[in-house]
């Protein structure tokens, strides 16, 4: 596996004692997670507080953080709560081909590095993201987004997440990238593959790590070509091409399926929530809304591996050790009671979710506008284009793809007066 291994722990071994035991632990690989995640963490926090003790695949144990104010603090404090994964105490029960390997297996990139070498890192990656014109990405996300629905428009049928949702991103963020377009495609499955977490996630993640080194031998031998991947090759910050195809592998994992999944999501609470439901041509609420509300309700992102206690701490009432796992609850900050908001109370300007993390180490500000912009224009130009769109099932019939790392709605089948011509 290229890149990515079983490190040293940074501050010597500290093994754990009675690995897997992790006294009351909940294993969040099961079918209640794909069913009810609301209720899984009322149940957590009510079991457990606002820290819960967790098996992670293979019954590895780590504390997922819930409550909204320990997540911050835990965001908030890089130097006890770290994010170089050598720092675990677990590597010994880790086998190679892991399914999480991808996301916890130390790499040379931004996200395992701490201190002035994230700052290093980190600024290279936000300077090549901001080089990217809004206006160009909106163009280019309306010209895309017009080529899928030309495929369907004249059916009147369709399945919005497969043909559309999951398409836009993969296909915006590689022209992005410099690559072409018939690359969309095989890095789309190999993405869903790798953040999904099963047996095929480290080919998957070998063989986007392969294209992203041939594109970065592109690069070099033509150092003028535009794109995100010719930035970061040419920024102060000096990247080798290991750093940089590492970075780059991580933005086509924050960028694809949490994008594919705003955006189905988006839809699907647009197409069946009774609030929205006025009209397509022009009448419905924003859709700025709709988006705000999702990351509030149904985050694409409801957990994120990790951070590495590097001392031992209290957090949430719970006893951390030293070399600790820490999963950040995305969807369950979200969902705490003291801050989550009343969406039938005009509560749609709220922006204080955790969707994005927050910290130094959270999506950076302009991904998070990228994304907005991608995910903007791909809801405007299919109201535009299809403006009595309706759902083709009843709302009961919609499935969800639901894991502890994704959420999003499986498929959207819709109806639409057929386009003529």
């Amino acid at each position: 596996m290229t890149n990515v291994h079983h490190p040293s722990p940074v501050d010597g071994p500290s093994p754990l004692t009675g690995c897997p035991a992790h006294p009351g632990a909940v294993r969040m690989h099961t079918e209640e997670l794909q069913a009810d995640p609301a209720e899984l963490y009322r149940r957590l926090r009510r079991d457990h507080g606002a820290v819960a003790p967790i098996l992670l695949d293979g019954d590895i144990p780590a504390w997922l953080v819930l409550g909204y104010r320990e997540l911050h603090r835990v965001t908030s404090d890089p130097t006890l709560f770290a994010r170089d994964s050598r720092r675990w105490h677990a590597w010994e029960y880790i086998p190679a081909d892991w399914p999480l390997m991808p996301f916890v297996g130390y790499r040379p990139t931004m996200l395992f590095a701490e201190g002035a070498e994230h700052e290093r890192r980190a600024e290279a990656m936000f300077d090549a993201l901001a080089s990217v014109d809004q206006f160009e990405l909106r163009a280019e996300s309306e010209r895309v987004a017009d080529e899928l629905i030309d495929v369907f428009a004249g059916s009147g049928r369709a399945e919005l997440v497969a043909d559309y949702a999951s398409q836009v991103p993969i296909r915006v963020v590689t022209r992005l990238f410099g690559l072409a377009p018939d690359t969309a495609v095989a890095i789309q499955r190999d993405t869903v593959e790798m953040v999904t977490a099963n047996d095929g996630s480290v080919a998957a993640y070998q063989r986007v790590h392969n294209r992203m080194v041939t594109l970065m031998a592109e690069v070099r031998r033509n150092p003028g070509m535009p794109g995100i991947p010719a930035q970061m090759a040419a920024h102060r910050a000096a990247l080798t091409d290991e750093e940089i195809v590492n970075d780059l592998i991580g933005t086509v994992y924050a960028s694809h399926q949490s994008t594919t999944d705003w955006i189905g999501n988006a839809l699907g609470l647009m197409l069946t929530d009774e609030r929205f439901a006025v009209t397509m041509a022009g009448g419905r609420r924003s859709i700025g809304q709709a988006l705000n509300e999702v990351l509030w309700e149904n985050t694409p992102v409801p957990a994120f591996i990790g951070r590495w206690a590097a001392e031992d701490t209290i957090l949430g009432g719970q006893r951390i050790k030293k070399g600790d796992c820490l999963v950040l609850g995305l969807a369950a900050a979200n969902a705490d009671p003291s801050v989550r908001p009343d969406f039938r109370a005009d509560a749609s300007g709220n922006q204080a979710h955790m969707s994005f993390s927050h910290g130094e180490h959270s999506c950076p500000v302009p991904a998070r506008e990228l994304a907005e912009v991608i995910s903007m224009t791909a809801i405007e130009v299919l109201l535009d284009r299809l403006p009595d769109v309706v759902l083709a099932v009843s709302p009961e019939e919609l499935v969800w793809r639901s894991s502890i790392w994704l959420r999003g709605i499986a498929a959207l089948p819709v109806e639409f007066t057929p386009a003529l011509g």
